[in-house]
């Protein structure tokens, strides 16, 4: 009976702490990405909210990987668009054959001198299994992201998300960013309101 209400007890103290604001967790079902907060490459916390209003690419990076070339067009995007309230969110990743091994001041020098990337830059994450980052957890979870959930396959999924902070596309590592279908949905976003 004791051991009963001891996971009770646990139980409902983790769920009032993923209920608070600031854990990293979000909300659950009926929620959205600009919820969360994450650390950027030089040990800063940074809000999403921060980006309400804009339109985003948030997508899991790597720099030894056969994708690694989609900076420039991720870089591109930014260009153009930055202006019109768009900025793509680059989050390092290690989890696909190590193709990620560099620390994040690594990383972020390959980005600048490679590809000229102005666009943010996280802290190296987890994107799948056990020690998922609960933003990616969130954005694969049939529960918190349904229509566009599932495992990430590999570096350089893509997810598209409106001024409102709501994922409304989602694109594999095939699919290149200068690609006309990936194009257009950014365009169609950038032209709706925030309302």
């Amino acid at each position: 009976m004791l051991k009963i209400a001891v996971l009770i007890l646990v139980g409902g103290a983790l769920i009032v702490f993923n209920a608070m604001p600031g854990n990293g967790a979000g909300e659950r079902p009926g929620g959205n990405i600009l919820n969360f907060s994450l650390e950027l490459n030089d040990g800063t916390m940074k809000p999403l909210n921060d980006f309400k209003g804009k339109v985003l690419i948030l997508v899991n990076v790597a720099s030894k990987c056969g994708f690694t070339g989609q900076y420039e067009d991720l870089q591109n995007l930014q260009k153009k668009y930055e202006v019109k309230g768009f900025s793509v969110l680059a989050f390092p990743a290690n989890n696909f054959l190590g193709q990620e091994p560099g620390t994040n001041t690594e990383i972020i020098e390959f980005c600048r001198m490679t590809y000229g990337v102005t666009f943010p830059v996280f802290a190296k994450i987890s994107v799948e299994g056990n020690d998922i980052h609960p933003l990616f957890a969130y954005l694969t979870s049939e529960e918190t992201n349904p229509g566009y959930s599932g495992k990430i396959s590999w570096n350089f999924n893509k997810f598209v998300i409106n001024r409102k902070g709501d994922v409304i596309a989602r694109f594999g590592s095939q699919t290149s960013p200068s690609a006309e279908e990936f194009v257009s949905v950014i365009e169609k976003a950038l032209q709706e309101s925030e309302k």
